[in-house]
């Protein structure tokens, strides 16, 4: 490999530090937004918990608001089985996915309880990725069971999607709540009724 093509693989070392920082700030804004809610996470608090000056967070993020909504992002991904949206997903890969999300990510759960719940009502941005968000996985889920059961009325399968969502959000409160709550059997039997009489 020549000098030019080796040079043009390899990200300057500026820029993989700034990555690095903008990862460590991302990681202690989810740590506090989980553990302290959005009112313990300031600024000064973010960059104690980085190890960063304020200066190096203002070269990255505008304000504590836009790290918050980066992190809102990053729950609002982790959750999706099918971030490409080809619309292949099951009913079954949805709650997986979900499960998997709350199980395994349990900061990002705690964050996405956390903003849904408190972040939304004083803020209209969040509270419009909340619900943009929430209107989106209503409707995936709602096209899920129509796929499995095409002669089922539209209403009938958003109906559906709806309570389905809105009870896999409640499983994530408990789960916030009862770090030893099970998650799966209770989502897995939501995924049953979801499908039940059809």
């Amino acid at each position: 490999m020549g000098r030019k093509a080796r040079a043009a693989t390899v990200p300057p070392m500026r820029y993989k530090a700034g990555l690095e920082t903008r990862d460590r700030i991302l990681r202690a804004t989810r740590s506090l937004i989980a553990s302290e809610g959005l009112d313990g996470t300031t600024i000064k608090a973010i960059c104690d918990q980085a190890g960063v000056l304020p200066g190096s967070f203002y070269n990255l993020f505008d304000s504590k608001e836009q790290a918050i909504l980066s992190v809102v992002r990053q729950a609002i991904d982790a959750v999706d089985p099918d971030p490409e949206h080809l619309g292949t997903d099951s009913l079954s890969d949805l709650v997986e996915a979900y499960i998997t999300f709350v199980t395994e990510q349990g900061d990002l759960a705690r964050v996405y309880i956390r903003i849904a719940i408190s972040g939304s009502a004083n803020n209209p941005e969040i509270w419009g990725r909340t619900m943009r968000h929430h209107q989106a996985r209503v409707a995936r889920f709602a096209a899920a069971i129509s796929r499995e059961h095409p002669l089922l009325a539209d209403s009938e399968a958003e109906r559906r999607a709806e309570t389905l969502v809105t009870s896999l959000n409640g499983i994530t409160l408990h789960r916030v709540m009862d770090p030893e709550f099970d998650v799966s059997i209770h989502a897995r039997a939501l995924l049953t009724d979801a499908l039940a009489g059809v």
